[in-house]
């Protein structure tokens, strides 16, 4: 159960004190009270600090400036609220300077309060949201590493390397598991706005309604349940980068109002009446096949253009079978600090067996794996287990071979066969294998491939485009 805001009023006058102590009350606050400044400073030194403080500037002896500054001394970030009367003008500029966080005019409205109030604690979460961004970007940032050995990710850690510190919006594209999100981060911190938020959205994990308010925040009374006003991740991510996982998933009305922000960098909180403006790079990933989703008018053509000003494309785990051994050396750290365990490194025998599967849920299945290892420590069920799975995986492919050929068509070379005849019976999963196969028989020459399953380059590619194969 969450503990109720606590509330301290400083205030030499004992109406002013009881009165603000039964309003507060009555609206759900912790109150405490105290007569002084220097009453004020011994609260603090023997009690856990509140979450507000509400205090008079002009108060005998330690007045409420000197107080102010005394307390932030020892707390920073605490929202403090002055109360001053009506001509203390250069008195309450001295108190902004001294870190106060508002003020109110004496005497003031019951509505002026709450919304002062509400103001103060809204910005503190903010700051503590935002502080514990940056702590958990500098734990992921070992969590999180990017590996390349394989060609491809070589290129594209040089294609990061040109992007990071630009404010270009990127595409990442790949099958999941596959490490879309690492390039994320790793964009993020080349950039020059790395020592500010790095903010994840899941676009899949939560229905159009709760994602927009999520997003885009909300205001105080936008809807039943809406009590205090709600900044969304676009705030929390300003002057940093946005993350938009999974965008394919997102809903057409909220597609259109990423796209306004994407061009005029504002948008209103749900039951807004102003823009809020922000400052945030947009990086966006997804695992579907976004062409087409347009095709069929799942997902905007002009959102999409104006994402895919640079596109990244990760090969999967099975297409870079050599960076296998370094990535289990990196999970095999991680784990042993996770669990406190001294696992040295992936016994050779094991490592053998992962070169040969084919990884189909990528370096999250992989991680997994030695996670499982970490733990449990049994070599030999790890082998057992993906030896099934790779047992399983080839008798799946030679009944798609052996239904595809049912009509005795082939010849002495079963890759050869021809692609025409064999598509009559063919599903498409089975035809993309063929293809698949093909294509890692001759490096990926798609020349080469075309005259191995004698078709036309031109009708290979349109396979290769129809079946969506990388």
């Amino acid at each position: 159960m969450n503990q109720p805001t606590s509330i301290l009023v400083v205030d030499d006058e004992e109406g002013i004190r009881n009165y603000l102590k039964t309003l507060l009350k009555l609206k759900g606050y912790d109150v405490a009270t105290v007569s002084s400044g220097s009453a004020a400073i011994e609260y603090f030194n023997s009690n856990p600090p509140p979450s507000l403080v509400l205090m008079d500037i002009l108060m005998p002896e330690v007045d409420g400036l000197e107080t102010l500054k005394q307390l932030r001394k020892a707390e920073k970030a605490l929202p403090v609220i002055m109360l001053s009367c009506i001509g203390e003008t250069r008195t309450i500029v001295e108190a902004m300077r001294s870190g106060a966080t508002d003020y109110l005019n004496k005497p003031f409205e019951e509505a002026e309060l709450e919304i002062a109030i509400l103001k103060a604690l809204d910005r503190k979460k903010l700051v503590e949201e935002n502080k514990l961004l940056r702590e958990q970007n500098d734990q992921m940032s070992e969590d999180y590493r990017f590996i390349a050995a394989n060609a491809k990710m070589v290129r594209i850690k040089d294609l990061i390397h040109q992007i990071a510190n630009t404010d270009v919006t990127v595409f990442i594209q790949g099958e999941s598991g596959v490490g879309k999100e690492i390039v994320a981060r790793e964009i993020h911190r080349g950039s020059g706005r790395r020592d500010k938020p790095f903010v994840k959205v899941n676009c899949a994990a939560l229905p159009s309604e709760l994602l927009e308010s999520e997003l885009f925040g909300y205001e105080r009374g936008a809807f039943t349940g809406a009590f205090r006003l709600k900044q969304g991740k676009f705030e929390l991510a300003n002057y940093g980068t946005l993350f938009l996982d999974e965008i394919g998933d997102m809903a057409p009305v909220l597609q259109a109002k990423l796209l306004h922000v994407l061009q005029d960098n504002e948008y209103s909180r749900l039951g807004g009446k102003k823009n809020v403006v922000v400052d945030v790079r947009i990086l966006a990933a997804t695992n579907q096949n976004l062409e087409l989703a347009m095709q069929e008018g799942r997902f905007r053509e002009d959102l999409y253009y104006r994402l895919n000003v640079v596109n990244v494309s990760i090969p999967p785990l099975r297409e870079r079978r050599e960076e296998i051994p370094m990535l289990c050396e990196h999970f095999v750290r991680k784990h042993n600090r996770k669990y406190n365990t001294a696992m040295l490194s992936v016994p050779s025998n094991v490592l053998e067996q992962m070169r040969s599967y084919d990884w189909p849920g990528n370096i999250r299945e992989l991680e997994n794996v030695i996670k499982r290892l970490v733990i449990l420590g049994n070599d030999q069920q790890i082998i057992e287990e993906l030896a099934q799975k790779i047992e399983s995986r080839r008798k799946a492919d030679k009944i798609s071979l052996e239904a595809s050929l049912a009509e005795g068509v082939g010849s002495d070379d079963s890759s050869s066969v021809s692609l025409k005849h064999m598509s009559r019976n063919l599903t498409s999963t089975a035809e993309k294998e063929v293809i698949l196969r093909a294509l890692q028989q001759t490096q990926w020459n798609r020349k080469q491939a075309a005259a191995m399953l004698n078709v036309s380059y031109k009708t290979l590619l349109n396979k290769i485009r129809k079946l969506d194969i990388r």
